[in-house]
């Protein structure tokens, strides 16, 4: 399995959609982050899908170590 990159050392603050699917890339090599666009192809970490119950703003973690994940836990600050 591959390491994962940290796409940005911040969350990403989103609008989400009740019931609509999001997939979470935790491999950090994606270009549209936070969201997959499939290039962790290969890497042996797949993305998280994310199904919200409620439209709300959420922060989405962009360093990829959450153990929230999608959402942030605040693991960015702590490294």
């Amino acid at each position: 399995m591959s390491e994962t990159k940290v796409a940005r050392n911040a969350p990403f603050k989103m609008d989400v959609e009740a019931g609509k699917e999001y997939y979470w890339c935790g491999c950090g090599r994606t270009a549209t982050a936070p969201f997959c666009d499939g290039n962790h192809a290969g890497t042996g970490i797949n993305p998280t899908l994310f199904v919200p119950e409620k439209a709300e703003s959420v922060y989405v973690c962009g360093c990829g170590r959450t153990a929230r994940a999608p959402l942030c836990d605040g693991t960015h600050s702590k490294r």
